[in-house]
């Protein structure tokens, strides 16, 4: 069989695989046992525990429970509710400062969690409602968290990156660097539309600030700066060369931890134990899906699927920017219904060879492949913060929530537009900072 028309084949038993409930890790295994039984016959299954456990047989998987595990201490305790106080008393005399805190405290937060339901949750719960009672309109107020909540994804330390690193062989030192800019980047264009919409319903009032004394700016800051200094300590240990973004990652994970049970007094195991256990459960989750992914892509790389492909992109006489707007459409609507991480797996081996042989630079696509996956995480059908925003907002319609999001979605392709016309945005700090990178 013509190994393009075995590809679309695939695509689609994947696609009404995963559409079908089962979990994305077993539903990859289910589609790549299935396909290597039909053309390499049983004994090919004897391969599939091999290839798997190969996949997990990387020293750098060992960083994402631990970011995980950061992320969940500082997200257990009141971090994030203490982090928006905090930049609300200093961002007070800023036109828009409360919203402009908001977007700027999941940011931060973002940055020490790595997790975007957890900042969505986090600063919502304190934001929303501080939004609301001073008139802002609920559709900035909704829709600013849900958006700043997907930044998570992208400034660092960023689970995704580090998947993106270990599928596609390259540095998440460098990955990290790469999303810093454009995630500031973001949070501007985030930021600049949320005052603006607030401005455009009539929200003049709303963008007034509050007075605070000193001593109500200061107070706040011990229970802040602790975990703002692990994160800047984690980034200078992975940059300065101190340490493995493994060894960084046990380190700040330990640090966190710590500095839960002393600021905020998680004496109570019970609590701890939850913490452990949810933080589990989520790096077995991601664990799986490599796994499986590596197995998938085993069985697309033993039916010469990838390598058609390939070649078949080669082949086709287009301009590489038509191209990169093709990959995005790709990129768009499989972020709209499968979560970041199962993306990057299954389609890095596709793709990797079609934007290395186009003249993209890796690092900068990372960075637009990030940023289209943050699309998904606030776009319907899936919109995980969305629902997030809507459990923790009941009293804001679903509705309101979605019409909130999508000036926000509009900001995040115009991020992407900018990086294509200016790619040093992603790629200027690595480069002076480690070097150009190697081709």
């Amino acid at each position: 069989m013509d190994p393009l028309l075995l590809g679309a084949i695939v695509a689609a038993v994947t696609i009404f695989i995963l559409f079908s409930g089962i979990s994305v890790a077993n539903g990859l295994l289910v589609v790549s046992a299935l396909f290597l039984i039909i053309f390499d016959g049983f004994r090919s299954l004897e391969l599939i525990p091999e290839v798997l456990f190969g996949k997990l047989d990387n020293f750098a998987l060992l960083s994402i429970p631990m970011f995980i595990l950061m992320g969940a201490a500082i997200a257990s305790t009141r971090a994030g509710a203490d982090l928006y106080e905090a930049l609300d008393r200093w961002l007070t005399r800023i036109p828009g400062g409360l919203v402009v805190s908001n977007l700027g405290a999941c940011a931060l937060f973002a940055a020490m969690s790595g997790s975007s339901p957890a900042t969505c949750a986090a600063i919502g719960k304190m934001g929303i409602p501080e939004m609301r009672k001073r008139n802002f309109p609920d559709g900035v107020a909704a829709g600013s968290i849900a958006a700043g909540g997907t930044l998570g994804i992208l400034i660092p330390p960023s689970i995704t990156m580090i998947v993106y690193g270990i599928a596609t062989e390259t540095s998440i030192g460098r990955l990290f660097l790469a999303g810093v800019l454009p995630g500031l980047m973001l949070v501007g264009l985030f930021m600049a539309w949320s005052i603006y919409a607030t401005w455009r319903e009539g929200g003049v009032d709303a963008l007034a600030g509050r007075t605070f004394t000193w001593k109500e700016k200061f107070e706040v800051l011990p229970r802040v700066v602790p975990f703002l200094l692990v994160i800047l300590g984690v980034l200078y240990a992975l940059y300065g060369g101190v340490a493995t973004p493994s060894e960084t990652a046990a380190v700040g994970a330990l640090l966190c931890l710590g500095l839960a049970i002393i600021i905020y007094k998680m004496t109570d195991m019970s609590q701890v134990w939850v913490m452990l256990r949810d933080a589990t459960k989520e790096s077995v989750m991601i664990l799986f899906i490599i796994g499986a992914a590596g197995v998938f892509s085993y069985m697309l790389s033993s039916l010469f699927i990838t390598q058609a492909i390939a070649e078949w992109i080669g082949t086709l006489e287009v301009n590489r920017w038509v191209l990169m707007l093709y990959v995005n459409l790709f990129l768009l609507v499989a972020g709209f219904f499968l979560p970041p991480v199962a993306v990057i797996l299954m389609a890095a081996p596709i793709l990797m060879p079609i934007i290395l042989g186009a003249g993209f630079d890796p690092y900068w696509f990372a960075v637009v492949l990030t940023i289209n996956m943050e699309i998904g995480l606030i776009s319907p059908p899936v919109g995980l913060n969305l629902y997030v925003i809507n459990g923790i907002a009941p009293e804001i319609p679903l509705k309101t929530i979605l019409k909130g999001s999508l000036p926000y979605v509009a900001c995040m392709v115009v991020a992407i537009i900018i990086l294509c016309l200016f790619p040093g945005i992603a790629t200027w700090l690595p480069d002076v900072l480690m070097g150009s990178a190697v081709s």
